[in-house]
């Protein structure tokens, strides 16, 4: 837990775990509360966000009572089912957590429904439930009522209903005025099960679910989250922990469009106490070929061309403006609009303020999304080929970079410290003529190919030539420093210089020496590259994981497994990862962070074959 000097203490970010149904999700902490989730979908405001604002945020809450209690969280296997299980002298009882996925989740819809089951295996337990709405992030007011236990919450044009408890347990009168929410004790006994379900856009007229309805749900559930894991092609070391980062990638993805959320959560801190609060419940262009990859790998292909398909529509639409032909940041359905706001009453997590919502870096310019995008529909083509007028909006796009590849940006870490000739930035550039050019000529297809080439022979030349410090004998953040930036352990994954390389191999020496610290790595030091931000950082996951691919690469097999392992001890209870880590070891950042996820599916399966091939080497000698 994270002690304040006041009330209740916020629970550490790690603390929970993740459910959902394709369209949103919500967070349950280990002590039964959800504190986190959107509705109808993922980048929608709050409902419960107890998680920024103890008291303004709402939430659900549902444990047991007695003395000497203590908690287990773990999800049932192969599935985003999450089990809280309470155990105390008097009895052992169990808080059963998912959300249905619809029949055709691809179809949006407002309707959310929790279901929160108790079961009770051992003695006599009594649990308090508390829900306490808080619509828009509290900033709408609401009126409840109750009718046989029943609980409607009506905010004019947003409404949500609680179903579960008898009217002995709740009734009109037990509801305050001024907030609606529903406090009741439920006591269980041994072998009965209870059903409560928060929903969201419910329909009245419908009859309500019963005991044995919700049990036929959680069967369902059950066999959809099984039957999708069991598509996965991987059979190697660490399975379960790609399968649960697997099941995080697809809980992410927001199935009407495709799109893929950076994280299902928003102003979560970099910093206990920073200014480092983002909001990432959007869908970041970068994230397309890094997602296409790691779900490609694992057989995942439905998933992996539907974010392709999401990536190739805003491509044609070309709704940037500042930021060139695309964004770098849409919402999930692709709109582009991201205002960036204060909640100026929100207390924030662990006092962290200010509590973004939006975000306004959507407008950066961020030259590496070009790369990303065109890698992302590059590997995809065996699957489903660029139609001649995706074609043509493309070659539209490339006439754009031909002529503004070659000026500063804000850079990938969307720092707000001013334009730099950003290193990564012009390697993806090289990869975005690099991947066109070979999609033209695989297939034919008509294109300015001398000057798509003439560009990317000269953006590598500037790399290995500015952006080189021959003093520092490795690729630097920009030209003229002599900084280094994790991003670049992406440099040989793209294909623009082999992973055996002399200058690679000088290069990942200094990144080990200047940002890792026991095998953890930072992705730039923003004292000797200020980034135009107060306060510090943690070590960032997703980079230490790409380490991991760079020293497999450079066949340090035995460093790759020991980093990769002990990165896994940073997991939380149920294998969930957040952006950052502390240097006391803490999940710090949104939560659960699709990128770090996808890193480490790209991380085990680079190393899993590596040691398979030394193994059949070893073998056969």
């Amino acid at each position: 837990m994270i002690t304040m000097d006041h009330e209740q203490a916020f629970p550490e970010i790690a603390d929970h775990g993740l459910i959902g149904d394709l369209q949103s999700v919500a967070l349950v902490s280990t002590t039964g509360t959800i504190d986190w989730f959107c509705a109808p979908r993922f980048d929608s405001p709050a409902v419960f966000s107890s998680l920024l604002d103890r008291e303004k945020g709402g939430s659900f809450s549902i444990r047991a009572e007695g003395d000497g209690m203590r908690v287990k969280q773990m999800y049932f296997p192969q599935t985003a089912v999450l089990i809280t299980r309470f155990m105390c002298p008097s009895g052992v009882g169990e808080v059963i957590d998912f959300m249905p996925v619809a029949a055709d989740p691809t179809v949006a819809t407002d309707n959310r429904a929790l279901l929160r089951g108790i079961r009770v295996v051992r003695g006599e337990l009594t649990f308090r439930l508390e829900c306490r709405p808080r619509f828009d992030f509290g900033r709408r007011t609401h009126t409840a009522t109750a009718t046989d236990g029943d609980v409607f919450f009506d905010g004019g044009d947003f409404t949500a209903s609680l179903h579960g408890l008898t009217a002995d347990e709740v009734s009109a009168s037990d509801l305050p005025g001024d907030t609606g929410d529903v406090d009741a004790r439920v006591t269980v006994g041994t072998g009965a099960l209870r059903l409560f379900v928060f929903e969201t856009a419910p329909d009245r007229s419908a009859e309500q679910l019963d005991v044995e309805a919700g049990l036929a749900l959680f069967r369902k559930t059950v066999m959809f989250w099984r039957e999708w894991a069991e598509r996965s092609t991987y059979s190697g070391r660490w399975r379960e922990a790609v399968e649960r980062s697997a099941i995080v990638l697809k809980l992410l993805q927001y199935a009407p469009s495709g799109g893929l959320v950076a994280a299902p959560t928003s102003a979560l801190p970099e910093q206990l106490g920073g200014v480092r609060n983002w909001d990432y419940r959007y869908t970041w262009i970068r994230d397309g070929s890094f997602s296409v990859y790691s779900l490609l790998a694992l057989g995942y292909t439905e998933e992996a061309i539907a974010f392709a398909l999401w990536v190739a529509d805003r491509v044609a639409e070309q709704a940037g403006e500042a930021s060139g032909p695309l964004k770098i940041m849409y919402r999930i359905d692709g709109s582009s609009d991201l205002e960036e706001q204060a909640l100026d009453d929100f207390e924030g997590y662990a006092g962290s303020r200010p509590v973004n919502i939006g975000n306004g870096a959507a407008d950066q310019l961020q030259l590496d999304i070009y790369g990303e995008a065109l890698d992302a529909m590059f590997v995809t083509e065996r699957y489903r080929h660029v139609g001649q007028p995706g074609w043509s909006k493309l070659r539209g796009v490339l006439d754009w970079l031909v002529e503004n590849w070659d000026q500063p940006d804000e850079g990938v870490w969307e720092t707000r410290g001013g334009r730099k000739d950003f290193t990564y930035g012009r390697i993806m550039c090289w990869v975005a003529f690099d991947r066109a050019i070979r999609i033209a000529r695989d297939r034919g297809l008509p294109a300015p190919l001398d000057t798509w080439v003439a560009c990317r022979d000269a953006i590598y030349e500037q790399v290995f030539t500015r952006c080189w410090n021959p003093e520092r004998k490795a690729f630097v953040q920009y030209p003229g420093t002599d900084v280094v930036d994790a991003i670049t352990l992406l440099m040989p994954l793209v294909g623009m210089i082999s992973p055996q390389d002399p200058m690679w191999l000088s290069t990942l020496d200094a990144i080990t020496e200047e940002l890792v610290t026991d095998s953890l790595v930072y992705r730039y030091n923003p004292a000797a590259s200020p980034d135009g931000l107060p306060g510090e950082e943690g070590t960032f996951s997703l980079c230490s994981f790409f380490y991991v691919n760079a020293l497999t690469d450079a066949g340090r097999i035995d460093e790759a497994q020991y980093a990769f392992e002990k990165m896994l001890t940073y997991g939380n209870h149920v294998g969930l990862f957040a952006e950052e880590i502390d240097p006391a070891g803490l999940q710090l950042g949104n939560f659960p962070q699709a990128f770090t996820h996808l890193a480490l599916i790209r991380a085990a399966i680079a190393l899993n074959s590596a040691l398979d091939r030394r193994e059949s080497a070893q073998r056969a000698s």
